[in-house]
């Protein structure tokens, strides 16, 4: 497949194979940031671009900088896999996904240069802007797919992403002692918590127990929300911080 580059920020452009055509008059309201966990760049464009991967990307950025495309925004590149965000599955259908070089937590997990940081919060900003991405709607791997990913992980600086007008963002509570939710309490808070959580967009089912689904689900919102401690814990500064995030949902993202 040969293509023309969606934005002038691509400095290159890898053709993937394995992509497919969205659903007729789907739009694009969704963008994925992940990181790639390999143990090189290059290692993870020719993964990403080689047919026995079954998986593919729209944007790949370097730890210079440098952007790839793989697959135009009009098609539905592999990204996301099984995921949920704010009641809808199958989140390729609808999203843009931006792969970001690093080794990730298996291969040595490490915090992202600027000249990559700044490449992507340029590339997002761009991306946001031409498909009108609700702020909510920029996501974590981990937050749409809590179970199976960690992505981009709590090194990812999203407060810098904000700060160049993409995504949602409140700083985060201090963290401090109080009482606190954890695996295998039970009640109505923990319900309350799962509507919270499910509210903001979450995948979790309301069943009062504070079960594996709801640590996994508490874990990923650390990494993206709260990142200074994650260990899928409800403390005060976590429920805190959902609850600024939700008091401070721009006006497009209030539905």
């Amino acid at each position: 497949m040969s293509f023309i580059a969606d934005t002038d920020l691509v400095g290159d452009i890898r053709p993937a194979v394995n992509f497919s055509d969205r659903p007729s008059g789907e739009k694009i309201d969704m963008l994925v940031l992940h990181y790639t966990g390999m143990k090189s760049g290059k290692a993870a464009l020719d993964w990403l671009t080689c047919e026995e991967s079954r998986v593919s990307c729209h944007y790949l950025v370097f730890e210079d900088g440098l952007t790839v495309q793989m697959v135009p925004e009009s098609v539905k590149a592999w990204h996301a896999g099984i995921s949920s965000w704010r009641g809808r599955d199958n989140c390729n259908t609808f999203s843009v996904g931006i792969e970001i070089v690093n080794p990730g937590h298996e291969f040595g997990y490490r915090g992202f240069p600027d000249a990559q940081i700044k490449a992507v919060n340029a590339l997002a900003a761009d991306i946001v802007k031409r498909n009108a991405i609700p702020a909510r709607n920029v996501v974590a791997h981990s937050d749409i797919a809590p179970d199976r990913k960690q992505d981009p992980g709590e090194l990812f600086p999203w407060k810098d992403l904000h700060e160049s007008g993409v995504g949602h963002f409140v700083e985060p509570e201090r963290i401090s002692s109080g009482r606190f939710f954890q695996k295998g309490d039970e009640g109505p808070p923990i319900s309350a918590l799962q509507v919270l959580l499910a509210t903001y967009g979450y995948g979790l089912r309301e069943t009062g127990r504070y079960d594996s689904d709801t640590e996994t689900v508490v874990t990923a919102f650390q990494r993206h929300f709260r990142p200074e401690r994650v260990d899928g814990i409800a403390d005060q500064s976590s429920i805190a911080t959902l609850h600024k995030l939700l008091m401070n949902l721009p006006d497009q993202d209030t539905t």
